[in-house]
């Protein structure tokens, strides 16, 4: 059986989530503590009692559910789980981060700084209103391609997240991806739903965002993960510092080859994903992609416990 080891991305936050783990684990409630004081203030607070919208905030999202995540990855360490068990490590989009942080790539403090300061200058980078992204469901990525190229108009419009075989999402600019949706309908896709995002990710129009995230990722330390990362840019493993920096930095504008991914792990002898951390979207892609991977959620105690007991 060999295992890899996945982070959820935006989407997949919920008030409340992580807290039985911290109340179970004493290690994931330090994650919290340790989030909260890199950060200056009590997400946890927010995480745990606050409001849906704020904690929707991207600002508060990809540092939220990168504390939810590597609380639960202390919770199965707790109860002897290591690192190394698992052939690769692999986030979506912020996820990416978390994974990183559990190989032990990055401090959790500094990626809770990285994610605050990503989050930030995701949601700076283009004004509230102007940008859009949308999910183009029974369409494959050279359709969807296609559709965005001809709904450009000389605007940008990119397939931003190619995450299984039944669904990509495009990004861009607000009528440029309005447009996208329409031709995709035209061309046969079986829906095209506008997401509830706050700003285009994934795409050109996030450029000022990604020069932030430069200058932040120069200012901290990456040391080799202790196992490798499928990076979401190039879709195949790499475990070079310098190189992990470089695809953060293009992460901000690239597609997150989400499919790609998991093919590439399942080509590499992968049958088992653990989804470290809230919800279970990723393992629902991962079915689309491969049935033959058996998919484990690991976001509660009880996910943990059915783990070890070997019957999640």
């Amino acid at each position: 059986m060999t295992t890899a080891f996945v982070f959820p991305g935006q989407g997949a936050q919920t008030i409340g989530m992580g807290k039985a783990l911290a109340e179970a684990y004493p290690a994931a409630q330090a994650v919290f503590d340790e989030v909260d004081a890199a950060l200056g203030e009590k997400l946890s607070a927010l995480i745990w009692e606050g409001d849906i919208e704020t904690l929707t905030l991207t600002q508060n999202a990809q540092p939220a559910l990168m504390a939810t995540s590597m609380a639960a990855m202390r919770a199965l360490e707790a109860e002897g789980v290591a690192i190394t068990q698992a052939a690769f490590v692999a986030g979506h989009s912020l996820g990416e981060y978390s994974a990183l942080a559990a190989a032990g790539a990055l401090s959790v403090g500094d990626t809770a700084r990285l994610l605050r300061t990503r989050g930030q200058a995701m949601q700076s980078a283009v004004p509230v209103g102007q940008g859009a992204m949308a999910a183009i469901l029974g369409l494959d990525l050279a359709a969807v391609r296609e559709v965005a190229a001809e709904a450009a108009q000389g605007e940008v419009c990119q397939a931003a997240n190619d995450n299984d075989p039944t669904q990509v999402v495009v990004s861009g600019a607000k009528a440029a991806v309005e447009r996208a949706a329409e031709i995709a309908k035209a061309k046969g896709a079986k829906r095209a739903v506008m997401l509830p995002v706050s700003a285009p990710f994934h795409c050109a129009l996030m450029q000022p965002a990604a020069d932030a995230m430069a200058e932040a990722l120069a200012a901290v330390e990456i040391k080799a993960p202790a196992v490798p990362l499928v990076a979401n840019v190039r879709a195949e493993a790499v475990s070079d510092p310098d190189l992990i920096r470089q695809l953060l930095v293009e992460q901000v504008t690239g597609s997150v080859r989400w499919r790609e991914s998991v093919e590439y792990m399942a080509a590499q002898g992968v049958t088992e994903i653990w989804e470290i951390g809230a919800g279970k979207a990723l393992s629902g892609m991962v079915r689309k992609i491969n049935r033959e991977i058996a998919c484990k959620p690991a976001g509660t105690p009880e996910d943990v416990q059915k783990i070890l007991a070997g019957d999640a």
